[in-house]
């Protein structure tokens, strides 16, 4: 079932196009901030990172005569967001079984993001703590059942399933952002005890039943406070890339047998609030106290380090009626999920909501419902829509065409002000459902794209790097370094040859690369990118020509232009 070969932890191929440097469908550009109003708020003060260094490198050996120049010959990178979520609860995604060994555990996430990387996607969003549990080595909440059978149980032989996670998918140059979910507290699915060190054990007053599942009250100000000391220690000892949090705030309302709605069992935490002299009303309480957690997770991440990025995933629609023609559920009144707010108050550094219904479904239109929450976007955040990708060749009353689905991609990529997408779930990549990676792999995703940039969020800037070409027994080898000390997170090197620009990325501790046999560049070009994607100034060096039949080195003349 999982297939897909290791893909090169050396370099990663980003781009193989025609000059013109355009998939099926074009990229859009990335979004501009939209100047907010004096009604408007303004960003959050992000803090500034501190620049990391390391001891200065040896000098290449036997450089060629080659000739660096600054140039912007090379085209603009492609950006584009292509993540997937992968589901630890119920054993939707990964792992498969709560049964496996811990080698049998790598296996799979290994061919997961080999499989990721194949596809051409740049960002895994693993699930990491589905309630109040954890799929890592965590001294607040005991291990989760999803991977080892029992919850508390430590995996045997021991090994941390996202410090391996983080590793392996920065060697294929895929972004990692933990997935948490905020409040749940049980799923219906669990099986075995809780844990001795479970919240529900070591402070049941926060935990509430509610319709076969454990739930972490959220008008409690200690679960607050434990979520947010949960994703900042992930944050603080973890190199994730982003904090993703999902769509359950209060839970989804069920009904009884008798078909009457079950009331959240909150009593407590909201008679308090009133005997303290709270004045709003219920409903709006509660949508304030997940205000309170989206705000404290957004300025927490943020202290902790810059760089990270910080998502939400909310239920598709803020409200029926926005836009006009849309019904259904109202997250707003149900979940008291206000998620129109946290995206207006730029609260969030993107934006996922999940926009699970076909394109032709005019109540829930897929194209209105982007449209309308891009309007929202104030503060011009990310806008990664999220997309039901399990139902794409499926069965059943809410399955659509792999058609449909690449469709959803275009309708994104024509939107502007939408720079990707985030497809639940990986199972059925894993599985190519009804042939989808084959036919995303000839359509839009036929040439990868790095991850857009996220300028709002405070980093050093990308060093400017030097390159040089250097002759051995192997091939020609490109030496490169950066002026100072500062090191890069990534090199962008774009290789331009008489009919395309081929574009790899490397680690920002690569100091001498190969150039790839078959290729006979004319000149290349590389950039430096920092953590929240800044590009540094381009440097351009050119190849000498190969000429004559003994093979000798000819320079170009100085001056030469390299432009198409």
């Amino acid at each position: 079932m999982r297939r897909g070969n290791r893909v090169s932890v050396g370099a990663t191929l980003v781009l193989s196009a025609a000059i013109a440097c355009r998939p099926t469908a074009p990229l859009p550009p990335p979004a501009e901030p939209v100047p907010a109003s004096s009604a408007r708020p303004t960003p959050v003060t992000r803090p500034v990172t501190t620049p990391v260094t390391t001891p200065g490198r040896a000098a290449p050996v036997a450089p060629l005569q080659a000739r660096p120049v600054v140039s912007a010959d090379a085209p603009p990178l492609a950006r584009e967001f292509r993540g997937v979520w992968v589901a630890s609860v119920a054993n939707i995604d990964w792992p498969s079984k709560r049964t496996l060994s811990t080698a049998e555990q790598q296996a799979e996430l290994i061919a997961l993001l080999d499989r990721a990387a194949a596809l051409k996607l740049n960002a895994v969003l693993l699930q990491i703590r589905p309630a109040a549990d954890a799929l890592y080595a965590s001294k607040i909440e005991p291990w989760s059942e999803y991977l080892t059978g029992v919850q508390g149980r430590a995996p045997v032989p021991f090994w941390d399933p996202l410090a391996f996670a983080i590793k392996e998918a920065h060697a294929r140059h895929l972004e990692l952002h933990a997935w948490f979910n905020p409040y749940r507290a049980r799923h219906t699915d669990a099986k075995s005890p809780l844990s001795s060190t479970h919240i529900a054990r070591t402070n049941p007053s926060l935990v509430k039943p509610y319709a076969g599942y454990l739930w972490m009250d959220p008008g409690e100000p200690a679960v607050r406070a434990r979520t947010l000391r949960v994703v900042l220690d992930v944050v603080k000892r973890y190199d994730v890339d982003g904090v993703h949090i999902d769509d359950y705030f209060y839970p989804y309302p069920e009904n009884d047998r008798r078909g009457r709605a079950i009331a959240f069992p909150d009593d407590r935490s909201w008679k308090r609030y009133v005997r303290e002299g709270g004045k709003l009303a219920r409903a709006d309480w509660r949508r304030r106290n997940v205000d309170l957690l989206v705000q404290a997770l957004d300025v927490g991440v943020h202290t902790a380090k810059p760089w990270v990025r910080f998502g939400v995933s909310p239920f598709g629609i803020w409200r029926p009626g926005y836009p006009t023609q849309v019904r259904g559920f109202d997250a707003y009144e149900k979940l008291y999920a206000d998620a129109r707010k946290w995206l207006r108050e730029g609260w969030v550094d993107y934006f996922t909501p999940q926009l699970y219904w076909p394109t032709t479904k005019r109540e829930q239109a897929y194209p209105a419902l982007l449209d309308w929450w891009v309007g929202e976007n104030v503060m011009g955040r990310h806008m990664w829509p999220g997309n039901f990708t399990s139902r794409a060749g499926g069965v059943g009353s809410g399955a659509f065409s792999v058609g449909e689905l690449v469709e959803q991609i275009r309708v994104t990529r024509l939107q502007h002000g939408a720079t990707g997408n985030v497809h639940f779930s990986m199972k059925s990549f894993l599985t190519n459902q009804a042939g989808m990676n084959d036919t995303l792999l000839v359509g839009p995703y036929a040439t990868p794209a790095l991850v857009p940039a996220t300028p709002w969020l405070k980093a050093a800037a990308p060093p400017l790097p030097t390159a040089r070409l250097a002759e051995t027994a192997t091939g020609t080898r490109l030496l490169l370094r950066t002026t100072g000390t500062a090191v890069p997170w990534q090199y962008a090197i774009r290789l331009r040859t008489d009919t395309a620009w081929i574009t790899m990325v490397v680690s920002g501790s690569t100091t001498s690369w190969a150039i790839p046999k078959g290729t006979s560049p004319t000149s290349l070009s590389v950039v430096s990118l920092n953590r929240v994607g800044t590009e540094s100034s381009p440097v351009t060096v050119t190849f000498p020509s190969r000429t004559g039949a003994a093979g000798t080195l000819s320079i170009p003349a100085r001056g030469r232009s390299d432009a198409p």
